[in-house]
């Protein structure tokens, strides 16, 4: 089931005072009504303890084709590859138990790997592989099946900590006796290298920053198993979540120090992001799967890691399956493969696939079962408020100015007809409008917090026609009718990926909608990798983006709240450009890092619920509509948690624990490499 927290007395309370913000020409109501549709999964919880512990087994078993490779003394016996404690997952906890030896999960992705240095910033193409190759101190994925009363993050690399009391301080003991799938023990040595050498060194890309942690963070080393975090506010539960996927997933120290530039001088940044290519494997991972082969645009094909740290309570070392294939082909392909039997496994996120999936999942010989989620698959127009970043001209630099303009932006918002969005993606009850902020059928917030500037075309036209944007020139657009830009006609880029076919249709909607108040909205389609260039240099008028973490901001607040210079993306600074933020985004700022910091649920609820009313009153960012993502797994599999969403805390990918996945005997499909171990990088 989804958890939500209710607005209660005192969230009422603390939300009247931003009731007053709210413009008088606009017109603000209630969000309408979602419609209900059937397939959707119930989620079944579990207490904590059912999930996992760490602790010591009397005996360990593994394939037995793995255990002849030790009597060969290609490896140490299974007891010497494990932690004197392992991570054990327990049997009450498994959907369907303990599992068997064997067979391959079969991945589609449409992303491609830039290389396996994960921690200096690059990707590995998403639709799972990052998931499998880096793992991180704390883990977040499975919280969706634990009780309201314990989802804080769950232990992983880091087995346990403790704070000090005034919450300073944070104390870490890692896995003892983990080894990198090439047989190098991880230490401390591991997350030092990643925090110093890549997190704080201003010349790596990483996928955390120093203000991730709060300014004047620092890490010490204990000992080889322990590290203490000092922070110079007291620090919450909060930390912990950047302390899970992708923040904090370190690197093999061992492997890359060799190449950062601290430690060797003949190299220059560019070589130690690009020391581990896509095409030199094996590559030492902490993940249950192993990189073994690489083929361009075709396929990505792992091994199981003979070193994985985690077993079943029978004393069984995971994972179950042997062999993980990635087919390289196309996003859209993934979901046709997936409900075809092909594939494995897709999160269904396109809104066109929806009613041709649920046909054939229905029919009694579909190879594949499909449960929808609530709607936390959302696309939001984002304005870039940045003031003088990225600018190069007259034009942009007024553009900025506008849209800044609270009125301009209700304008807009008034302007677009979200239900006709909703239905070029698909004909049915599948969509629903999308205010912005916080996703209302998510568990962190309902739809009482939102304010919601519904389509009202008329309404738009006078507020542009207030702010002095008239057709001076009868041509049917809007002109600037003052400053450098005047006798000009109102033109606005708007930057979207070109292979979403979503994004693209959603544009279509927003060129005909702006055309009916006088504004020429000019799509610049790009490449994923463009796009993500042009938006993390502030050199866009607007792009549409998928809100994909809008979800649970306990752990991703920190992208959309204006906590720090390098967040949000649409509303960048830099030390050249140093942004000015807004009176309500000052007010953003304040309730998010308290509400991060607090510990009683009620007053959790009021603040996040206040939160979401000023940044929807305010159109921190312009929604547009929003869908149910759906889970499509082969019915072979097993193990796979009742109504996994495709998304919450993290992706389906990790959220269903894939080392625990196993399919019967019988059922167990070819492998390409059957029977091989990776090797040890040179």
């Amino acid at each position: 089931m989804t958890h939500v927290f209710r607005l209660t007395p005192l969230a009422v309370g603390l939300l009247m005072a931003s009731q007053a913000a709210i413009a008088a020409d606009a017109n603000p109501t209630s969000l309408p009504p979602a419609p209900e549709f059937e397939a959707r999964g119930q989620v079944q919880t579990l207490p904590r303890d059912r999930l996992f512990d760490f602790r010591a087994l009397e005996q360990y078993q593994e394939p037995a084709w793995v255990r002849e490779k030790v009597e060969k003394g290609v490896l140490p016996p299974v007891e010497e590859r494990l932690p004197a404690e392992p991570l054990v997952f327990e049997k009450a906890g498994m959907p369907d138990g303990i599992g068997v030896y064997g067979g391959v999960l079969r991945h589609v992705i449409g992303g491609r790997p830039e290389g396996w240095n994960w921690a200096a910033g690059q990707t590995q193409g998403w639709g799972g592989i990052s998931y499998t190759v880096a793992e991180c101190l704390t883990r977040t994925g499975p919280l969706f099946m634990l009780p309201p009363d314990e989802q804080e993050p769950l232990p992983n690399l880091a087995r346990r900590w403790e704070w000090s009391e005034d919450g300073r301080q944070l104390t870490m003991h890692l896995v003892e006796g983990a080894h990198w799938s090439d047989g190098a023990p991880f230490t401390s040595e591991d997350v030092r290298f990643y925090w110093e050498d890549n997190v704080l060194d201003p010349n790596v890309a990483t996928f955390a920053s120093p203000g991730t942690y709060g300014e004047g963070t620092t890490l010490e080393v204990v000992d080889e198993h322990t590290v203490r975090w000092t922070f110079q506010d007291p620090a919450s539960a909060q930390v912990l979540f950047q302390m899970a996927f992708f923040s904090f997933c370190p690197g093999p120290a061992h492997v890359l120090k060799e190449h950062h530039p601290r430690y060797n001088e003949a190299n220059s940044y560019n070589d130690y992001v690009n020391a581990l290519p896509v095409d030199e494997l094996p590559i030492p991972t902490m993940g249950a799967w192993v990189p073994t082969e690489y083929r361009s645009d075709e396929l990505v094909l792992m091994r199981r890691n003979p070193y994985y740290w985690k077993v079943d309570s029978a004393g069984n070392q995971l994972p179950y399956v042997d062999e993980m294939q990635f087919k390289l082909t196309t996003w859209s392909d993934r979901t046709v493969q997936a409900v075809a039997g092909s594939a494995d496994f897709s999160n269904m996120e396109n809104p066109a696939n929806y009613v041709s999936a649920l046909q054939r999942a229905h029919a009694e010989e579909a190879p594949a079962r499909l449960e929808f989620g609530p709607r936390t698959v959302g696309w939001s127009l984002d304005l870039n408020l940045a003031e003088e970043m990225g600018t190069d001209d007259d034009r942009q630099r007024a553009i900025r100015q506008l849209n800044r303009q609270l009125t301009f932006r209700q304008a807009l918002s008034h302007a677009i007809d979200r239900q006709a969005l909703g239905q070029s993606l698909v004909r049915g009850p599948f969509t629903h409008a999308f205010a912005g902020g916080v996703f209302p059928e998510g568990p962190a917030v309902d739809a009482d917090s939102v304010v919601f500037y519904g389509y009202d075309p008329e309404l738009a036209n006078a507020l542009l026609d207030d702010l002095g944007l008239k057709d001076t020139d009868g041509s049917g657009l809007r002109n600037w009718t003052e400053g450098p830009m005047a006798g000009e006609d109102l033109e606005i880029t708007l930057q979207i990926v070109n292979e979403y076919p979503t994004d693209v249709t959603l544009a279509e909607g927003l060129v005909a909608m702006f055309r009916d108040i006088g504004i020429r909205l000019i799509p610049r389609p790009m490449s994923g990798t463009a796009f993500d260039n042009r938006e993390g240099s502030a050199q866009f008028d607007m792009l549409i983006r998928r809100a994909d973490d809008h979800i649970v901001p306990i752990q991703t607040g920190d992208i959309f709240a204006p906590l720090h210079e390098g967040t949000p993306v649409w509303h960048l600074g830099s030390d050249e450009f140093p942004r000015e933020l807004m009176p309500f985004e000052q007010r953003l700022a304040e309730l998010m890092t308290t509400y991060q910091r607090e510990t009683d649920g009620e007053r959790q609820a009021a603040l996040i619920g206040e939160f979401n009313r000023v940044f929807t009153e305010n159109l921190y960012q312009i929604g547009l509509t929003s869908a149910p993502g759906a889970l499509i797994v082969n019915k072979r599999l097993k193990n796979v948690p009742a109504g996994t969403p495709i998304r919450t805390y993290q992706w389906a990918e990790d959220a269903l624990i894939r080392e625990r996945l196993w399919t019967p005997e019988d059922q167990q499909l070819g492998e390409l490499r059957p029977e091989t171990l990776p090797v040890g990088r040179d």
